[in-house]
């Protein structure tokens, strides 16, 4: 047994010894210890470097705000993870774990030598060095500061582990299981009708009531009461209990993200079983019980390896048995650092003095201290601390006096009070205030549904956080808890800033933000330099932006700013906490969206057939859609001009199941949709289409597509391929938050159809021996209209007389199941007239012939409908619809708004580039081009139709500019154009309506 192991003392399961690796050596440990613990139970507490000065560094805490013992864990790269706080990583038989930020060890680390250098790299030196010689910067600066950044190395290889997501739904989540959380939990789910969740980041669940030696709760031991109300809420239906799981985050409307790990604590995990998991929680109510954290000592040499603060010393004694030195010095400005030295010196640790910073300390545990013999120093701080690789001696001095005394030791416990975790409040947009009894931040004024209990709001007594947790969880303002406890309080004294020492400030290192680096002396240079706000402050100095996000560091550097500046606390703010709480592996968010499911390919029913057939495809969104089908070895450009001959001439048929498709449905459809479209649709009849254009609020155009009314409460729209997740989520967006009165359901519908576009003069002859139980007459179905029927064989179709062609065309609509086999059989029928497939880049020319625009090609995100011919489809006499105020604005009015218009080169065979810039003519065709464009161009083919090249453009004030010329800049000069209507075919819709 090492003489850093307690013969008895944990909760660690001696019967199951555990053997790990750290930095290639072997150690020993036990079932439910983590690295942490063990590797102090092994007498090791150097754990890592410093960022900045390479210094030595070991634990300062036993929870997830660790800043130093941040290693790197797994034996292969594939399941190497860097960047884990030791104290919680749980050991397993062949745990592989090494420390990070060293070279070429940890104990002989080449980096140390910045520790010399430190007078030129204080705080901000970023900002005025790096800047001579100028190029400098690329050759050796950049280079050089890129390989120094960053914490720990990144794996290798591809993460072989997986990730799961899973949403829930709750009336009361409880954040923290300790006393106060206990309480909550127990008290929300007395109603069986309440659905609870209590998470808990820890292994175990109870918080400090595992390592709590004082007290009792009905005359039970802490430990043992928790064990109970954890059976309890066990045994209760309605209860989900979550341990190893951090709430990371908190997002709007009570959502929190919680982060699970499953398989990492088992040595022998089933491949199935996903690394982690992720929650997205949306709760009724929230109760925080986050407890507080200790707060460190800001005192020359306080990063010494065996400085440490004392409760979690004491949580690495009573809960692990492992012991964090063997003479130990105390240093504190509270009576809980002496409830911890009480409970190691009974555990046959030697205190050798307790260091006070108060003048005359009293109550029951520092009585307790004198009666146990341990030598009280008050008003005495530790000034100073001796050893290279661990702490040999401390230096405690009585405030005042020039020199103190030194006191060998192994390890150095400090206290200077507790600020209570407010991280997830604050991720709440919660009002924080400023407590001066407490010397803290608490939780004021709530947004959210929530509630902040116990330590987190500044209840630090035992018998306050049971009731305090009670209320909350019952949702009463107060109400007394149904268990008597008998507890000493260790009260709520502190100390914040720079503890006082005789020495120079300029040439002592106190340390604030372990992680980064940061002491005292850069947090004053910060103030010199001007800067007045905390957020300035930790920018300019990185204090606070380690992975506990200042929550160590956050007071003490308030107070060291406002003692400089000479104002109070509140005066200097708070830095934001944002999420995630904790560092969080990137696997959680990725979940299963990795490999091919990172970026999914989207296939349509036809897709095999346009493969077999020879397609060229190109990506649209996620969908792979067939671009052009090459015959006897055309290119692109003929294979196009075959396929736009044929649809003019005859009939071709095209595969446009990726539209979007989503199905609104409800009493209240009409109105929904009448509501988001500029046009109106109450009157719609069943039976009907409709071109329907979407803004945003700003009133830009956002999407397009056709709206058909399938009964009386039932509609079906399409969208473009890509702006399908957008349309939905726009919808789903009004329809939750601002309409959420109107009864009505959104269903995507994309994938159970298979949509086939039949276009060409000859399209109603090629359909008619196919279709069934439909007339496809002009005068029965005429353009814009839809009939439901069967189609080859009896497969049910809607069928809908549509064109994005300009010629006579129909949509036929079946199930995704029997896409294919009623493409097989229109291709067969219409082989009599030389039906042609085609791809999306004759689509493209077909429909800029008719001066259709596309999203996102004719509009830029500024556009409205006016700028793109669209008016018409604007309602004069509606009420209201999303942008309809945005479009009065007298910007979106102004007559020298970009418009839509053709441009015909002079040259007819000459094709200009898309997004190429148009501007004045100059007969020079290399004149200067000036700074000012009129617009540019959106779209440019070669029209078989025409017979030359088209274009449409967007240009200032274009409808007002029809015959004039302008100039494209092009590679080879300026080519002069001609402004022209953006129909070049039918304008009189002739075929359309054939």
């Amino acid at each position: 047994m090492s003489a850093f192991r307690h013969a008895s003392q944990g909760r660690i399961d001696r019967n199951r010894p555990v053997r790990f690796r750290f930095d290639g050596r072997s150690y020993g440990g036990f079932q439910g210890d983590t690295l942490a613990s063990a590797l102090i139970a092994n007498g090791v507490h150097l754990v890592g470097r410093s960022f900045k000065y390479h210094r030595p560094r070991g634990f300062v805490s036993a929870g997830s705000e660790e800043p130093n013992a941040l290693v790197g864990v797994g034996d292969a790269q594939s399941r190497y993870t860097p960047n884990l706080r030791a104290t919680q990583v749980e050991i397993t038989e062949g745990l592989v774990s090494e420390s990070q930020n060293r070279w070429p060890s940890l104990k002989h680390d080449v980096g140390a030598v910045n520790g010399a250098l430190g007078r030129f790299l204080s705080a901000g030196f970023y900002y005025k060095t790096f800047m001579w010689p100028p190029k400098a910067w690329e050759r050796f600066y950049e280079p050089m500061i890129r390989r120094a950044a960053g914490l720990g190395r990144a794996p290798t290889a591809p993460d072989a582990d997986r990730y799961a997501q899973r949403f829930a739904h709750c009336e009361v989540l409880v954040v923290g299981a300790g006393p106060a959380g206990l309480a909550a939990a127990l008290a929300a789910s007395e109603d069986a009708e309440a659905r609870v969740i209590l998470c808990d980041e820890q292994a175990e669940m109870g918080g400090s009531l595992l390592h709590e030696s004082d007290g009792t709760i009905d005359g039970q031991p802490p430990a043992k009461w928790a064990e109970r109300a954890l059976a309890e809420l066990s045994r209760r239906p309605n209860v989900t209990l979550l341990p190893r799981t951090t709430a990371f985050g908190f997002y709007p409307h009570n959502m929190l993200g919680l982060a699970e790990r499953l398989a990492d604590h088992l040595p022998d995990a089933s491949p199935d079983l996903p690394r982690e998991r992720m929650w997205q929680v949306r709760a009724g109510r929230v109760v925080f019980a986050t407890g507080s954290i200790e707060r460190p000592l800001v005192f020359p040499g306080n990063d010494r390896p065996g400085i440490l603060l004392a409760e979690s010393a004491r949580v690495f004694a009573r809960r692990y048995g492992a012991l964090v030195g063997r003479r130990v010095v105390v240093a504190t400005a509270g009576d809980s650092a002496y409830r911890a030295a009480l409970d190691l010196h009974a555990m046959g640790v030697e205190i050798a003095a307790i260091a006070d910073l108060r003048e005359s300390p009293d109550g029951p545990f520092v009585e307790a201290a004198r009666a146990a013999g341990i030598r009280i120093l008050t008003d005495t701080a530790v000034t100073g601390t001796a050893g290279r690789l661990r702490i040999s001696s401390a230096t405690l001095t009585r405030r005042g006096d020039r020199s103190g005394e030194d006191f060998s030791c192994d390890a150095l416990l400090m206290s200077g009070g507790w600020t209570p975790t407010i991280s997830l409040f604050s991720q709440s947009r919660g009002k924080m205030r400023w407590d001066e009894a407490l010397e803290a931040y608490v939780p004021a004024e709530s947004v959210e549904a929530e509630r902040s209990v116990g330590a987190c709001r500044g209840v630090f007594d035992l018998a306050g956080c049971l009731r305090d947790g009670w209320a909350a969880g019952a949702n009463a303002t107060d109400a007394a808890s149904p268990w008597h406890v008998d507890a000493r309080d260790t009260g709520h004294d502190g100390f914040r800033g720079e503890c006082p020492h005789p020495h120079d400030p300029r040439e002592v290192k106190s340390f604030v933000d372990f992680q980064n680096d940061v002491t005292a002396k850069d947090v004053r240079l910060a103030t010199q330099e001007g800067f007045r706000s905390i957020e300035h402050v930790k920018r300019y100095t990185t204090s606070g932006m380690a992975t506990d996000q200042g929550r160590l560091s956050n007071i003490n550097a308030l107070a060291i700013v406002s003692n400089e500046l000479k104002i109070p606390e509140p005066k200097v703010g708070l830095t934001t906490f944002r999420p995630p709480y904790t560092p969080t592996s990137f696997g959680l968010f990725a979940g299963t969206a990795r490999g091919e499911l990172f970026d999914p390919v989207r296939r349509t029913p036809i897709h095999d057939w346009a493969v077999e057939n020879g397609a060229a495809f190109e990506d649209v969104s996620l969908w792979k859609r067939a671009h052009y089908f090459p015959r006897n070895g055309e290119d692109m450009h003929a294979a196009v001009a075959r396929e736009c001959r044929a649809v003019r001439a005859s009939v071709g048929v095209f595969d446009a199941s990726t539209l979007g498709k989503i199905e609104v449905a409800g009493p209240d459809a009409a109105e929904f949709i009448d509501r988001l479209y500029t046009n109106p649709f109450k009157k719609l009849a069943v039976g009907s289409l409709r071109y329907g254009v979407l803004l945003r609020e700003d009133g830009f155009v956002m999407d397009d597509g056709v709206v058909a009314r399938i009964a009386e409460d039932r509609f079906q729209l399409t969208t473009t391929t890509g702006g399908a997740p957008r349309v939905l989520h726009h919808m789903e967006d009004y329809l939750q938050t601002e309409w959420p009165h109107l009864d009505v359901w959104l269903t995507s519908v994309t994938e159970e159809w298979a949509t086939i576009a039949v276009q060409g003069p000859n399209a109603r002859r090629v359909l008619e021996p196919l279709v069934e139980g439909i007339d496809l007459s002009a005068s029965a179905m005429p353009h814009m209209t839809w009939r439901a029927g069967t189609i080859a064989g009896g497969v049910p179709t809607r069928l809908w007389r549509v064109s994005f062609t300009g010629e006579l065309g129909f949509e036929v609509n079946v199930p995704a199941g029997y896409g294919r086999q009623v493409w097989e059989r229109i291709v067969e029928a219409g082989r009599p007239f030389d039906i042609t497939p085609y791809g999306t880049e004759t689509m493209h020319v077909l429909r800029a012939e008719k001066g259709y625009i596309i999203i996102g090609q004719e509009t830029d995100g500024t556009a409205v409908p006016d700028d793109v011919g669209l008016a018409w489809a604007v309602a004069k006499k509606k009420h209201d619809f999303v942008g309809m105020r945005s479009l009065a604005r007298p910007a979106l009015q102004a007559a020298n708004r970009k418009q839509m218009v053709g441009l015909l080169t002079r040259d007819p065979a000459h094709l200009l580039e898309e997004g190429a810039q148009v501007v004045p003519h100059d007969e020079d065709v290399q004149a200067f081009v000036p700074d000012h464009a009129l617009g540019h161009v959106t779209s440019s083919y070669r029209s078989q139709a025409v017979g030359r090249t088209i274009a449409l453009a967007l240009v200032e004030g274009g409808r007002g500019r029809i015959g004039e010329t302008v100039d494209v800049p092009m590679p080879e000069g300026r080519v002069p154009a001609t402004i022209v209507d953006p129909v070049f075919y039918d304008r009189e819709n002739e075929r359309l309506h054939a």
